[in-house]
């Protein structure tokens, strides 16, 4: 069996290139606060992975996406050893465009703070007397720049993602920067209704998108998951106050409750965290993980 090396390691992931092709590996990795903490969850993987196909699968219509299997049978052998059993993905090759596609349908987090401050979100005017949480009238499309691992993403306007990738691609920036745009919103909006049909609201979420060989845009990356969206229940939901959500909050309130904690957290907190994402999952697919 040949020994296969990731070509790039991020706070959670794993690349390894197959040639014409990519595989994509969630870890069970944790990272909060942009820091790798020391525990390991064990299924997170396998959740995110299994997430981003379900939502892969839902929305071929709007959009094509860059997965071609998460069997690993077929897979060169090396993945065929447990640990990459459910938390792998064979994808195509994209050339990644070099924007996060952030895309708002509540108010919350960094959005809310900056509206407090000027009644807007990445400079785009918000009606007046929103509180926290509130559902917005539209969702919102507020991009940001793409930063290397632990620089943060910069938040930017639409005008300036067109300029953005006008460097990259002289001639189609405009072009570009609407299609991502308008396919951010058209995949929120179809996935926001359904979850909600399930018990769940999503907040906010973020894509990315890159181009095929033929030059079409095709989503890639992950999608819709726990850790690249908010997701809140929506029973109890009530806007004026942070909602409780299915993803690492349990682990982020711990670290911030305990500053001396040397980013390790207790099992219990490990095991509530990962109840949460398997809890998310089953909702929104109607499933088991594994089934």
């Amino acid at each position: 069996m040949q020994e296969m090396k990731p070509i790039k390691e991020g706070k959670v992931r794993e690349i390894y290139d197959n040639g014409d092709s990519l595989i994509m590996v969630a870890t069970d990795r944790i990272s909060c606060f942009d820091v790798i903490l020391n525990n390991e969850v064990t299924k997170k993987g396998a959740v995110l992975t299994q997430m981003s196909k379900f939502w892969f699968d839902m929305t071929e219509d709007i959009i094509p996406n860059h997965m071609i299997s998460v069997d690993v049978k077929d897979m060169p052998e090396f993945f065929q050893q447990e640990k990459f059993n459910g938390n792998s993905m064979m994808c195509r090759k994209l050339e990644m465009l070099p924007i996060e596609c952030i895309v708002r349908g509540y108010i919350t987090g960094s959005g809310w703070e900056s509206y407090k401050k000027t009644g807007k979100v990445c400079g785009i005017e918000l009606p007046e007397g929103l509180k926290e949480s509130d559902k917005l009238p539209e969702p919102i499309y507020t991009p940001s720049t793409k930063a290397e691992i632990g620089d943060h993403d910069e938040n930017i306007s639409f005008e300036q993602s067109v300029t953005h990738l006008e460097k990259y691609f002289p001639g189609r920036g405009q072009e570009l920067a609407e299609k991502l745009r308008d396919n951010t919103i058209a995949l929120y909006k179809k996935c926001a209704e359904y979850a909600l049909s399930k018990g769940i609201i999503i907040a906010d979420t973020k894509f990315e998108f890159g181009l095929d060989a033929e030059g079409n845009m095709v989503i890639g990356d992950e999608m819709l998951t726990p850790d690249s969206s908010r997701f809140w229940p929506a029973e109890g939901y009530e806007a004026g106050h942070g909602q409780p959500s299915f993803d690492k909050q349990f682990a982020r309130d711990w670290l911030k409750a305990n500053p001396d904690n040397n980013w390790t957290l207790p099992q219990e907190i490990v095991d509530k965290t990962i109840n949460k994402y398997l809890q998310g999952y089953e909702m929104l697919t109607g499933k088991k993980l594994g089934e």
